[in-house]
């Protein structure tokens, strides 16, 4: 029962200080395996201020996508993502499976300021006043999404078109033989890493520009597009 998840497992249950409450944080969490970890994740980062969007694997086994779905029908403030990929790491599918949910929270009623992205591998080594303090003093409304221009030996990740192999024994992406073109609206292809803290302002930027939405699009045949897709749009003037 909810009441026995919310009690052997100890949840917080109201905001530890005025600060938190008055802040709230989007996550978003990409699961596949390993119910236990997933569990402990959400206990340290949890708080009722705050909002979650799950998204489970596609691929992942019907016991624990039940065991997902008991856990998170305990709370209002954290849903599964309305739409479900079956992920293949370094695949489009991971950066749509991100999308998937940003779609659901920035229609959320919750007023959150920034998505932090998370595996279910995860774990934090900062509080979550830590981290909303961090935040406000250092990056107040900017993204952190670090990164370079592409270096040379990446190159080939956004030259050749690639393709998810999903229903292979082990899912893969592998390259082709196409050439592709070059990126919409003279775009410079920066890399970096597939995991942020993001603006909600961004976050909306991202869902509805023309060039956000092209690159996207353009991304799709690309390996590990996660790693470029948010950096390239960050560094965008403006």
């Amino acid at each position: 029962s909810c009441s026995t998840v919310l009690e052997s497992l100890h949840f917080i249950t109201s905001p530890l200080s005025a600060e938190e409450g008055n802040f709230s944080l989007a996550y978003i969490i990409t699961i596949h395996k390993e119910l236990e970890m997933f569990v402990k994740l959400l206990r340290a980062i949890y708080m009722p201020q705050n909002i979650y969007c799950i998204h489970i694997d596609e691929k992942s086994p019907r016991d624990y996508k039940t065991a997902v779905h008991n856990i998170v029908n305990c709370f209002e403030n954290i849903f599964i993502s309305s739409k479900t990929e079956r992920v293949v790491y370094a695949g489009f599918s991971r950066l749509q499976a991100d999308i998937n949910c940003m779609r659901d929270l920035v229609n959320s009623k919750v007023q959150w300021n920034y998505v932090i992205n998370l595996c279910g591998q995860d774990y934090p080594i900062k509080t979550n006043k830590e981290i909303i303090q961090y935040m406000k003093s250092k990056w107040n409304g900017k993204n952190i999404t670090p990164g370079i221009v592409q270096p040379v030996h990446m190159k080939h990740r956004t030259q050749i078109s690639y393709r998810e192999y999903p229903h292979s024994g082990v899912p893969n992406v592998l390259p082709g033989k196409t050439r592709k073109a070059k990126p919409p609206h003279n775009l410079t292809i920066y890399f970096g890493s597939a995991y942020y803290i993001l603006t909600k302002e961004f976050v909306q930027f991202t869902l509805t520009d023309a060039r956000a939405k092209d690159l996207l699009e353009w991304s799709r045949d690309t390996y590990s597009p996660d790693e470029h897709y948010w950096v390239t749009l960050n560094r965008l003037p403006g």
